[in-house]
């Protein structure tokens, strides 16, 4: 019986052996940030506990669901600020 082997890359050898290289590719909100491996190109995302845990499609939709709400009262925030000014 053959077992399979992970799909290994010089790049996923060099990160297993030195550690991720990540970037923040994102900013979701002020503690909510998107990560992108140079190397083997892993995603992350931080969670609610402020953990990094890897990139899922739900993690993605909440994240762009966190960034609307974001702009959204950056928005309002920067509206109130330019009504109490004008008063």
């Amino acid at each position: 019986m053959k077992k399979s082997l992970p799909n290994l890359t010089l790049s996923t050898i060099y990160c297993n052996i030195f550690g991720h290289n990540y970037e923040v590719t994102r900013h979701v909100t002020n503690h909510v940030k998107e990560y992108k491996c140079k190397c083997c190109q892993k995603q992350l995302t931080t969670d609610s506990d402020g953990h990094l845990t890897e990139l899922t499609p739900m993690f993605k939709e909440i994240n762009l669901t966190l960034e609307r709400i974001n702009a959204i009262k950056n928005i309002r925030s920067k509206k109130q600020v330019l009504a109490s000014s004008i008063y």
